[in-house]
């Protein structure tokens, strides 16, 4: 940097000139929000630099080199940014300014979370906390906690997540502070959307866009990616199209020069297209959204532009292409999951301890791959997984039989009885299915929502069959009254088997196209991949649940 730590003088004939509380309120200004227009708002914190500079202010002047490195990551140079940043990081350690060491570490934080090291964000966020001292700003605080809120969710603690977000929301309420209030909401949604909980992520957007009408306060573009992604998940194509079109277009209006955020809009228009049936426009969007991942080091995001390339691939009939980007899709999320990072998170607890997070290093990992309601393995550990099962048993013999669960008419449950009703559907649902016998390397898995993932090993197809049908029969069996009355639960199965050749997008669509026949044939059954073949085939037919469409 261009002015040693602790050793700033002020320029001959300038600092009369200037006005030192004049200096630091615009500090304030800049740092309570730095507005969309960030080229102007790089060239005032470059101002900033240098009249601090002639006034010799030292605190003011790292002040102005963090704002000015925050500008820098919005852009998409997350390396220089990281640079200035850690400068700004060691001089507050250094002369014990804990106001600016809790900003330098949530900034890095931020950082990280964009390179794909979800650890080093937490740690971040967690050091950034226990800087906090009595001057720092209550909307400082609320933004600090809202992303650590963000780092919870990141690694699958969404109970840690949640309790963080509302907490940051009431402050912020308490303090009357509108834009803080928005954003918590916001990232609280979005996280509920990643954890696989579209009607939670719902509810909160019902919240967040009643608090913006109140106070005639417009979507921003980052409200309305969150809501096109969350009616993507539930199915509203229409309000999921209309959403994530108005969000690239405000972004565009307002020119906004966020690298992360634009690439993670057009993905989103990219998911949308892909949908609704318009592959050409789905795979220009994500060509964009992956360049801009690739040209700012978004590692993360990357990895699911990448995923989403391969689904529209399988949608096109292109397996091999399709198998391939979800190879280079696992890949890219490996690279992101270094050695060390565990023993970041061991570190990290050790010396900050969070009343909310007190679990050993190994609880956060395991956590991470686990589905929070239910306790089951989650997308990201089927993701890891299911291609090492592919590559060690098929070719070696060992059977593989995949399954994919989906509990009948749920939708009704959770809108007769309430979502509370329905986690405990789930809930009790996952507790059956960790009764079958799944083999040595079998697992249980919740893909989100009210459909389940079960991969059973060391069993040939007829006997994985009669396990299935087994639970089948003891979920219709099972005793709802105390939550559903006197409404069924019921689930409907479709099964396929691995064999030589086999990859994981090509046997997750077998499956499904299996479940969706379970489901047009009634619901309530196991329905098995109709080329699948097998000694013994059985697809037993059990009476037809209540008509209606297949869910």
């Amino acid at each position: 940097m261009p002015i040693p730590s602790g050793s700033m003088t002020s320029a001959p004939g300038r600092a009369a000139e200037l006005d030192v509380p004049a200096l630091n309120a615009e500090l304030d200004e800049m740092e309570e929000g730095i507005g969309s227009d960030i080229e102007a708002a790089t060239a005032r914190a470059g101002r900033l630099i240098e009249t601090s500079t002639a006034l010799g202010c030292a605190e003011a002047y790292w002040r102005a080199v963090l704002l000015r490195a925050d500008l820098t990551e919005r852009q998409g140079d997350l390396a220089g940014a990281a640079a200035a940043v850690q400068e700004v990081r060691r001089w507050a350690a250094e002369q014990g300014s804990r106001r600016l060491l809790s900003r330098a570490h949530r900034l890095l934080g931020r950082i990280a979370r964009n390179t794909g090291d979800l650890a080093g964000s937490l740690d971040h966020m967690l050091k950034c906390v226990a800087a906090f001292s009595a001057d720092t700003p209550p909307s400082e605080r609320i933004s600090a906690l809202i992303g650590l809120a963000d780092s919870f969710a990141d690694i699958g603690s969404m109970p840690a997540a949640r309790d963080q977000f509302e907490r940051a929301y009431r402050t912020a309420a308490e303090l009357g502070l509108l834009e803080r209030q928005l954003t918590a909401l916001n990232n609280y949604a979005y996280s509920e959307y990643e954890a696989g909980e579209p009607h939670r992520a719902h509810e909160v957007l019902q919240r967040l866009q009643a608090l913006a009408a109140r106070h005639g306060r417009p979507l921003d573009a980052a409200e309305l990616d969150t809501i096109a992604r969350v009616h993507l998940d539930l199915g509203n194509l229409l309000e999921a199209e209309a959403a994530a079109d108005e969000a690239v277009a405000r972004f565009a209006q307002d020119g906004m020069m966020e690298a992360d955020s634009q690439a993670s809009y057009m993905l989103t228009s990219g998911m949308v297209r892909h949908r609704r049936g318009d592959l050409e426009s789905a795979q220009h969007a994500l060509n964009e959204s992956e360049a801009l991942c690739r040209e700012h080091g978004l590692g993360l995001l990357l990895a699911e532009v990448m995923g989403e390339q391969a689904a529209l691939y399988a949608t096109l009939g292109q397996f091999e292409k399709a198998y391939h980007r979800q190879c280079e899709a696992q890949a890219a999320e490996r690279r992101q999951s270094s050695a060390d990072r565990e023993a970041q998170i061991r570190h990290a607890q050790v010396l900050y301890e969070v009343a909310d997070v007190r679990q050993q290093a190994e609880s956060f990992r395991d956590e991470a791959r686990r589905d929070a309601l239910t306790g089951l393995r989650n997308r990201r550990f089927i993701d890891e997984r299911l291609p090492e099962l592919l590559i060690r048993q098929v070719p070696a013999g060992s059977p593989l039989v995949v399954a994919l669960l989906d509990l009948d008419h749920f939708k009704r449950i959770n809108d007769t009885f309430s979502h509370q009703a329905g986690d405990a559907v789930l809930s009790t649902v996952a507790g059956l299915l960790v009764q079958v016998p799944l083999g040595a390397t079998g697992f249980a898995a919740r893909l989100g929502g009210e459909e389940f993932l079960l991969v059973l090993t060391d069993s040939s197809v007829p006997e994985a069959i009669m396990k299935l049908e087994d639970l089948r029969q003891r979920v219709a069996a099972h005793d709802w009254t105390a939550v559903t009355g006197d409404v069924p639960v019921t689930i409907s199965i479709g099964v396929t088997a691995a064999s030589a050749g086999s990859t994981v997008v090509g046997l997750l669509a077998h499956a499904d196209s299996a479940l969706y026949g379970a489901k047009a044939a009634g619901r309530n059954r196991v329905h098995v991949e109709e080329n699948l073949d097998i000694t013994e085939r059985r697809n037993r037919r059990m009476p037809l649940a209540p008509k209606g469409d297949p869910a």
